[in-house]
């Protein structure tokens, strides 16, 4: 998932114009070429006005556009929660085993219970959920005839 959106925001870079930057701050303006929309992007403090850096963590397209301008490592700019090595830490603690739930104390919290009609049936074959045009309906009314 987080490999292909990467995939197509290198992809979407390629129509975006980097008309304005700082270097030694690493502070950019990019212009989407089709659109003429502008937006500042802070690489320095992780930061795109399309918002997209901050929320994902990942580079968006306008930081993909700056670091081609500047021959930057894209890399730099994603967050470490999605780097493999992140992900086995995680792993690295030792964890406890499940007691047996014979053992577990009582629960008198509140009961959950599910609305009966949200559950799916699992046999046969599956209600059609589709809303009927004239088409349809007209159809459904003709009996078919095998040729």
């Amino acid at each position: 998932m987080v490999t292909t959106k990467l995939h197509a925001n290198q992809r979407a870079s390629g129509n975006i114009q980097v008309s304005c930057f700082d270097r030694e701050n690493e502070v950019f303006e990019v212009r989407e070429m089709p659109s003429g929309v502008e937006y500042a992007v802070d690489l320095c403090h992780h930061r795109c006005d399309c918002g997209e850096f901050q929320v994902d963590r990942i580079p968006c397209r306008h930081v993909f556009a700056c670091c081609a301008n500047q021959r930057l490592d894209w890399q730099v700019y994603v967050n470490d929660v999605y780097k493999m090595d992140q992900v086995r830490r995680v792993y690295r603690a030792r964890f406890r085993p499940l007691e047996n739930p014979a053992t577990w104390p009582a629960y008198h919290g509140p009961r959950f219970v599910g609305n009966p009609f949200l559950r799916r049936v699992a046999k046969g074959r599956p209600k059609m959920t589709r809303f009927l045009n004239e088409m349809d309906t007209r159809m459904l009314r003709c009996p078919r005839r095998c040729k």
